[in-house]
């Protein structure tokens, strides 16, 4: 028997939208429309045309529509999760003046470090925003283009992140929620708002932003009749504000206050991201200090390369991913596109403790080894933001998602660096699944948290604990401490 009541999470990510069809009484997941991105740029710079997201979205949710066979008129609700910090500039008509700059556009470093010590360091960044302006970070992006495209700055209209342009798109009202607003560096975590001095240190009029809504569920409005006409779905059902890629997986697990707070996530992607739903305000310079999407906090913590760097290692050695020995002496560092974590923009890949009897395949592991040390080393940081000490909350189980959750050699090297239990989650599409809680969330008034943990997304297959490689930590550890001058 078809459902009664459908709703629609919308994740437009870096690379590709998908549209999650989900029965909204008990969170099944009915079909998954796709439709690709492009992304154009080189030597740092990474963009993409914010209309073949709108197009991608529309395609989406077509082919939701075909393949879950629901009734158009089940529909009553939508919410769209999207990748943080891009910059998106408009014109009058709502129309892009340029491509959107792209979070892992790495051209705006110095901008970022000259911000930093514009407002006295990186202190006086945590104490405000929660996080110290790098290249990724939407604040630097916009320094780089009053810079170096001043005629684009001047001529905006209005300046959007990604999620906030299509949910625009859908209700015809320009909103954003805490979660994604505090990826900026022009919003307050402190204050839950804009931070005037902060705008005007980057020349931008607030007028040109987005309300904040109170939460990524709130319904800032209706879908319009233009929007309607376009993806086949009735106007008039819920739009909800929406939110960044990493607030609404922690949705789709289930994580924040209505749900498990201060239980670690690491997902494994293009990007290495570490994170928490807690009550504490991070304000740690080594972190992201986010706001969460339902009033809470999400510490945070990513890094630029992981899955997509050690495929790259893995063609090259002409080697199946999956083809991998642990790395023996030899350490590779991956940083094949910069870093952000620890904040290495100009950085390459490093590789060192080559021996005669080094094999491509400990080559290969060598490359899943730094990456994962990387990223479990900023765990660690994020376990103190919400005021726990890592080694005793080592016990609590790690929930690994992500593309990298699927491979074997992945999970083999976090499991043996980390020494942590972990938990994979059955359901691949967290992203999609959390911005469909903040769907019903908008459509029905609860809380989107409840919602996702009613529909228990985030169960799966436990892994036990293993004894941990305390030799290849230390390793890769003193390689990256000499990088880093710790």
């Amino acid at each position: 028997m078809p459902p009664s009541t459908v709703v629609i999470g919308v994740d437009s990510s870096t690379q590709s939208t998908k549209a999650a069809f989900v029965d909204a009484a008990t969170g099944r997941l009915l079909a998954v429309g796709r439709a690709p991105h492009e992304v154009t740029g080189e030597a740092g710079a990474r963009e993409s045309d914010p209309q073949v997201w709108w197009r991608a979205l529309v395609e989406a949710v077509a082919a939701g529509l075909r393949e879950s066979g629901v009734r158009a008129s089940a529909v009553t609700g939508i919410a769209v999760a999207g990748q943080q910090h891009g910059l998106v500039v408009l014109d009058g008509a709502g129309r892009p003046l340029r491509p959107a700059l792209l979070w892992n556009d790495t051209r705006s470093a110095p901008q970022a470090a000259a911000l930093t010590a514009a407002l006295g360091g990186p202190a006086a960044w945590t104490a405000r925003t929660g996080s110290v302006p790098v290249a990724s970070m939407t604040a630097a992006k916009w320094q780089w283009l009053r810079e170096n495209e001043p005629y684009a700055a001047e001529s905006a209209a209005a300046v959007r992140l990604p999620h906030d342009f299509l949910t625009e798109r859908l209700a015809g009202v320009a909103a954003t929620d805490p979660g994604d607003a505090s990826g900026t560096c022009w919003y307050s975590t402190a204050t839950g708002a804009y931070d005037a001095e902060l705008l005007g240190l980057v020349g931008l009029d607030e007028k040109l932003l987005p309300t904040v809504a109170p939460t990524g569920a709130t319904r800032i409005g209706s879908l319009t009749r233009a929007a309607a006409e376009r993806l086949g779905l009735p106007a008039g059902i819920a739009v909800a504000a929406g939110t960044g890629d990493n607030m609404a997986a922690a949705v789709g697990l289930g994580l924040g206050g209505a749900g498990l707070l201060d239980h670690p996530v690491l997902s494994l992607g293009t990007s290495g991201t570490v994170f928490a739903a807690t009550r504490t305000r991070p304000a740690s310079p080594a972190l992201a200090g986010f706001a969460a999407t339902d009033g809470g906090y999400l510490p945070l913590a990513c890094t630029l390369n992981c899955t997509l760097a050690v495929d790259k290692v893995a063609a090259l050695l002409g080697l199946d991913r999956d083809d991998a020995a642990p790395g023996g002496e030899a350490v590779l560092l991956p940083y094949l596109d910069g870093e952000r974590t620890p904040d290495l923009p100009a950085a390459s890949g490093l590789l060192t403790g080559l021996r005669h009897h080094t094999t491509p395949q400990q080559l290969l592991g060598a490359a899943y080894e730094g990456a994962a040390v990387t990223v479990l080393r900023a765990l660690d940081e994020v376990l103190r933001a919400c005021g726990l000490d890592p080694t005793e909350a080592a016990s609590r189980p790690l929930r690994l998602v992500g593309g990298g959750a699927r491979g074997r050699t992945w999970v083999q090297t976090v499991r043996r660096l980390s020494g942590r239990p972990l938990l994979i989650p059955e359901t691949t599409e967290l992203v999609a699944l959390g911005a469909a809680a903040l769907a019903a969330g908008a459509a029905t008034g609860q809380d989107a948290v409840a919602v996702a943990a009613g529909w228990a997304a985030g169960s799966g297959t436990e892994v036990p604990p293993t004894e941990r490689d305390l030799a290849t930590w230390a390793r890769v550890t003193s390689v990256l401490d000499d990088l880093t001058g710790r």
